[in-house]
């Protein structure tokens, strides 16, 4: 059985990448986790996971000739990073890198890595502004929606939910984050304009920051904090289809990139 999620925002700063770990290390003591860092232009999850000096990343793979920094050949096994119950591939923050690298190839990365897998994460670009940051979003089964407790965050949270229908992709569920307080009419408003379940609420955390700062993740640098409880409640109403690894890789590889959002 494999699942993919495009984990996206439509915004920067709402904390989708600590989401995404926090995520993927709650649904690891239930499944087999695979999280990807696909915000190739933008990438920061190496940071946040302790892999800073990841000799291999998705970067090199998307390159088309696929080869690491000492010229060497690479495949998808070698930027795959053990950590914290899960397996990681983080992506490079080389601008150079970026500049050669080719989105398309996300399809056969993300393919292959499906064959050995219950659950894929992927971290999506904050904005919705160009083929690479779309992608994840079409590859995806389903997406789980980062928002904050604000009218313009939930403005932009919607047009990730309307990108997501024009490419037939599902919405697992909308997760609050950095709130402060209750959610007040801006829950209402989700409830009325969003097609999935309101995930969860988490709080404002100083740990989560301390975490960034530590590079690692929440659940594993602070998993008693009130924020960590509220990501494993959230990842436990996500509830992962059993579709079969062997058709999902065959989707992956014959989807369309799309030329513009």
């Amino acid at each position: 059985m494999v699942e993919a999620f495009a984990v996206a925002s439509g915004k920067g700063g709402t904390g989708k990448t600590t989401t995404t770990l926090a995520l993927g290390m709650a649904l690891a003591r239930r499944y087999d986790v695979t999280v990807v860092d696909a915000d190739t232009g933008m990438a920061n999850l190496l940071f946040h996971a302790g892999l800073a000096d990841a000799p291999v990343t998705l970067q090199d793979l998307l390159a088309p000739d696929a080869r690491g920094p000492d010229g060497a050949a690479v495949d998808v096994a070698d930027a795959c990073y053990d950590r914290h119950g899960m397996r990681v591939v983080p992506c490079g923050t080389s601008l150079a890198g970026f500049e050669r690298s080719d989105p398309a190839r996300l399809r056969e990365v993300v393919a292959e890595l499906a064959a050995d897998t219950d659950v894929l994460l992927l971290d999506s670009p904050a904005t919705l502004a160009s083929k690479s940051a779309v992608l994840p979003i079409v590859l995806a089964d389903r997406v789980v929606v980062v928002t904050q407790p604000t009218i313009p965050a939930l403005s932009d949270a919607l047009k990730v939910q309307e990108y997501a229908a024009s490419y037939g992709t599902g919405i697992a569920g909308v997760l609050f984050n950095k709130v402060r307080g209750d959610l007040g009419s801006v829950g209402t408003q989700a409830e009325r304009y969003f097609e999935g379940p309101t995930l969860g609420s988490v709080p404002d955390s100083d740990a989560a920051r301390a975490a960034r700062d530590a590079g690692e993740p929440l659940l594993a640098h602070a998993p008693d904090s009130d924020a960590a409880e509220a990501y494993r409640a959230a990842a436990a109403g996500i509830d992962p289809e059993a579709n079969a690894a062997g058709d999902v890789a065959d989707r992956f590889r014959s989807a369309v990139v799309p030329d513009r959002p």
